[in-house]
């Protein structure tokens, strides 16, 4: 972030995840809560725990020369938890978590459910106590607002924000479920800058990282589409694997055992032993 420019990041659920978008240039790696409750075959509905979520972080962590940005949901319960969620992540070498000000416990964003949020005074006790909690300069904390994803108006979402710049955020995130960016151009363009924003294009993949930057977005997070990737080919791979009866048909398009061996680097670990 201090280097300027727009930094981008990946979704993730694990090191494998995490590794692959590095090699891909990524500069930071998304945490994803979705992605992890996907990958056990949960929904993103506060079913895991802080704890299980922690260890999907630091793992991909381990794997990654760049940083992990951790999605926290709600914080995990009242601000003793946001507290102990803080100190833990940190202890863990995670970069930066992202809260979001709904009411725990919470379902994701895009659900055809209800998406209540926290009063405004609430929610910026909860930032505060976040950065209370922290014990290095260098950790970071993000305040996602889902003011839009609830139809309240950009309007609410900047008092939001900027009553959670007040309390001590590190950076804002706004959320936005429209098929177009243009609420978050909207969003943007009242922005007063005091904060780098962070924005996810999940439902208007059209908005480039380019436009999103010179309308003043400093992060831009593609959080999912590595997990929906995968499903893809994971599908395709087995279904003709199984129709077929052999895996000849796939093993020009699936990568080499070598390649696994060198994601694991199998060389290094057997070096050690030479």
């Amino acid at each position: 972030m201090a280097q300027g420019g727009l930094v981008r990041v990946a979704g993730a659920h694990d090191a494998l995840g995490s590794t692959l978008a590095w090699q891909a240039g990524f500069q930071a790696v998304w945490a994803s809560s979705f992605e992890i409750s996907a990958s056990r075959c949960l929904p993103d509905a506060s079913v895991l725990t802080m704890t299980e979520y922690l260890a999907a972080a630091t793992n991909m962590q381990k794997a990654v020369g760049i940083p992990v940005v951790a999605d926290v949901d709600t914080g995990y319960g009242n601000n003793l938890n946001v507290a102990h969620m803080v100190r833990e992540y940190e202890a863990g070498r995670i970069t930066a978590v992202c809260i979001e000000d709904k009411v725990y416990p919470k379902v994701n964003s895009f659900a055809a459910t209800s998406h209540d949020l926290l009063p405004v005074s609430d929610f910026a006790r909860r930032i505060g106590t976040a950065k209370a909690a922290q014990r290095g300069e260098d950790f970071y904390v993000i305040a996602r607002t889902e003011a839009l994803i609830n139809g309240l108006g950009v309007e609410e979402a900047l008092k939001r924000c900027y009553a959670y710049a007040e309390a001590g955020a590190d950076a804002v995130l706004i959320h936005s479920k429209k098929k177009d960016q243009q609420e978050i151009v909207e969003f943007l363009d009242g922005w007063d800058g005091r904060l780098p924003v962070v924005v996810v294009p999940t439902t208007y993949p059209q908005w480039s990282a380019a436009e999103a930057e010179k309308h003043g977005a400093s992060v831009v997070i593609y959080a999912n589409q590595g997990l929906r990737a995968t499903v893809q080919a994971l599908r395709e791979t087995f279904r003709t694997i199984c129709q077929d009866g052999t895996s000849l048909g796939v093993e020009d398009v699936i990568a080499p055992v070598s390649d696994i061996f060198a994601l694991q680097k199998l060389d290094e670990w057997l070096a050690l032993e030479a």
